[in-house]
């Protein structure tokens, strides 16, 4: 008797009934399901006819994984008004371009309010937390209607705009972050403010160290770290800033084992908002691409975030910080098994390894493709590694 495939997803349907888009796991024989070596969705009339060929009866279709244009999944009906008797009007369907559009506004006032903050800052001006509430509020609707989309609009990194860009990414990976592990909303709310505001005091270091288009030196980033002791004097002076806020603001540099600073905090010294802090602020910036430095594919910061535990970062927050954010996190490129490159498009109620990714270009032909959607669940094919931008000889951010 053959291997057996069991899911309440399965069907047993005759070979003659079959339609281009089933999904077939297995044949039948002797009233029993043989699995078969490659199952997939059925992509032409040619291959039905090969099975009847092969003289197969039947064959199992999962229903989950076949196309909604075959007719298996069952439609629901419209409910109705017990007044009128008629359907019921249709709640506004949330799409993801409208997500994304959204995503969009909010990124641009944040980046508009961070800029008018550094600046009034650099003029001895207080900082004003109300606004920054605001839009701490915005991203944690946003996060939680399409994260998706949020991460998406975020993955668009430009070289002249990372200490904006950086600043609002590590906001959002904090709401990302904190949403995963349960945390409280009003925290999340905290360490957001404290996100958008963690490199404030870098509006007081010398312009020719902060946009250097080469790496420090050492007695240049003794310098670069003095914006943890001017953050810590605008700290003082903001009235209104929750301690959640100011400690996401001056615990990013911390280590565990005491050597980070700017107070050289040790162990519990430093509270998980904090060391939370320290993970997503490393990834982001590793994430990115910088005036010195092309941005890393997340597989390969994930790396170096693990060589940091335990001295330096919670090892045990790494990990769920990686499984919040995934392997092939929604955003990034990834190459198939068929050498087309796409990003990670939509991860809502999946596993890591079966996103939808959206295809755009071929490394095998050098060239872009027509744009398609690849649903992993319902493909035969697979991802075979994270791709960095800077690896690609074109620019991904039109597809996003």
């Amino acid at each position: 008797m053959g291997s057996s495939v069991s899911s309440t997803n399965l069907i047993k349907i005759p070979v003659v009934k079959l339609k281009v888009g089933m999904f077939v796991t297995a044949i039948d024989r002797a009233n029993s399901q043989v699995a078969i070596a490659h199952a997939g969705q059925v992509k032409s009339k040619e291959a039905i006819t090969r099975l009847a060929k092969n003289n197969i009866k039947f064959v199992w279709v999962d229903v989950e994984r076949s196309d909604e244009s075959c007719g298996l999944k069952p439609v629901k009906p419209e409910k109705l008004s017990i007044q009128s008797g008629k359907p019921l009007a249709k709640k506004a369907v949330k799409t993801r371009d409208g997500q994304q559009t959204k995503a969009k506004v909010i990124l641009s006032e944040a980046k508009d309010l961070i800029k008018k903050v550094m600046a009034e800052t650099f003029e001895g001006k207080a900082v004003e937390v109300g606004p920054f509430e605001e839009v701490a509020d915005k991203m944690i609707e946003s996060v939680m209607d399409d994260a998706d989309a949020f991460r998406c609009i975020s993955a668009l990194r430009t070289k002249d705009a990372y200490l904006l860009e950086h600043s609002i990414n590590v906001a959002f990976l904090l709401v990302t972050f904190g949403r995963y592990l349960k945390l409280d909303i009003q925290l999340i709310r905290e360490m957001a403010v404290g996100g958008i505001l963690h490199d404030i005091g870098k509006v007081k270091v010398d312009n020719k160290i902060l946009h250097k288009p080469a790496r420090l030196t050492p007695e240049e980033f003794e310098l670069m770290k003095m914006h943890q002791v001017y953050a810590v004097d605008i700290m003082a002076e903001t009235q209104g800033l929750s301690q959640v806020s100011k400690d996401v603001c001056l615990m990013h540099h911390e280590k565990l084992d005491g050597k980070g600073y700017p107070k050289g905090l040790k162990g519990d010294e430093i509270p998980l908002h904090g060391r939370m802090s320290c993970i997503v602020d490393i990834y982001d910036a590793l994430t990115a691409t910088r005036c010195y430095k092309e941005a890393m594919s997340p597989a390969a910061a994930f790396k170096i975030l693990i060589s940091l535990t335990p001295f330096h970062l919670d090892q045990a927050l790494v990990y769920e910080f990686i499984r919040c954010v995934g392997v092939y996190p929604v955003g990034s490129l990834v190459q198939l098994s068929d050498e087309r490159v796409g990003i990670v498009w939509d991860s809502k109620d999946r596993d890591a390894l079966h996103p939808i990714v959206k295809c755009f270009y071929s490394l095998k032909h050098k060239r872009y493709t027509e744009v398609a959607m690849v649903d992993l669940k319902k493909s035969e094919l697979n991802i075979e590694r994270g791709v960095s931008p800077s690896s690609l000889d074109v620019d991904p951010s039109p597809f996003y």
